[in-house]
């Protein structure tokens, strides 16, 4: 598994995509929160507080992590290397964890910068050192697993084409419906609101956001992520055959 994960890591700082998904992702957060106006900006906000960072983070990755994931097994399959890739002395769970691993590190190293936004949102409160520093933990841990969320189903949908725009496309959709899609149902179906949105990771997220971290919220993430993998695995294995 340590080598398919060093090769995904290899493979995304020794082209241009690594760097430009840091660039991309730090760039259009960095933009909202600081120089454009709107709802976003926390310099207008008058509020010593980073949630507006926390709300448009998982929109700008719905879009960041399939791009890093759609090529994942597409690719693979597109240059005919996933047979020799699957003949190797690894289990298939070690090459999808690899692969999962990777592009969630990816993620992770571009998230890490971020954290100068908590010690600037500190230096700028009034008194000085005035913010949650637990609702803002929380949060970033919340983030963590909605971006293994994310990740889990990017890989997932890699299997099921060789072109890694389809791949893409689909991994948006899906990611979409997981965020937003059962809480704009909970709307519609107003009598069963808090079981369909209890699906939705957007549901769980927030909950996180609060700095509460409920164990419930946990399994939730760790299940979707285990949910999705399970399928790679399992298409895997149909090529496999």
């Amino acid at each position: 598994m340590k080598a398919i994960l060093f090769r995904e890591i290899k493979s995304f700082f020794g082209s241009p995509i690594g760097y430009l998904v840091i660039a991309i992702f730090l760039i259009i957060n960095g933009l909202f929160l600081w120089v454009f106006e709107g709802d976003f900006n926390i310099l207008n906000s008058g509020f010593a507080d980073l949630s507006p960072f926390f709300i448009i983070s998982p929109w700008i990755l719905i879009f960041l992590i399939p791009a890093v994931t759609m090529r994942s097994f597409s690719d693979e399959k597109k240059q005919g290397t996933l047979e020799l890739l699957l003949t190797k002395p690894i289990s298939l769970w070690q090459i999808v964890n690899g692969k999962f691993l990777g592009a969630m590190l990816l993620i992770i190293i571009a998230i890490i910068p971020t954290l100068i936004y908590v010690y600037a949102i500190s230096s700028l409160g009034m008194p000085e050192g005035n913010i949650d520093l637990g609702s803002t933990m929380g949060s970033y841990f919340g983030l963590l697993f909605l971006i293994s969320g994310y990740t889990s189903i990017g890989i997932f949908t890699s299997t099921l084409s060789e072109n890694q725009i389809v791949a893409f496309i689909l991994s948006v959709f899906l990611c979409f419906i997981f965020y937003f899609g059962f809480e704009g149902l909970s709307q519609v179906f107003k009598p069963f609101e808090n079981i369909i949105s209890a699906f939705g990771m957007d549901n769980h997220f927030k909950s996180m956001e609060r700095g509460v971290i409920d164990t419930r919220d946990i399994i939730y993430f760790v299940s979707v992520t285990f949910l999705f993998l399970s399928f790679t695995v399992y298409k895997l294995k149909s090529y496999k055959l």
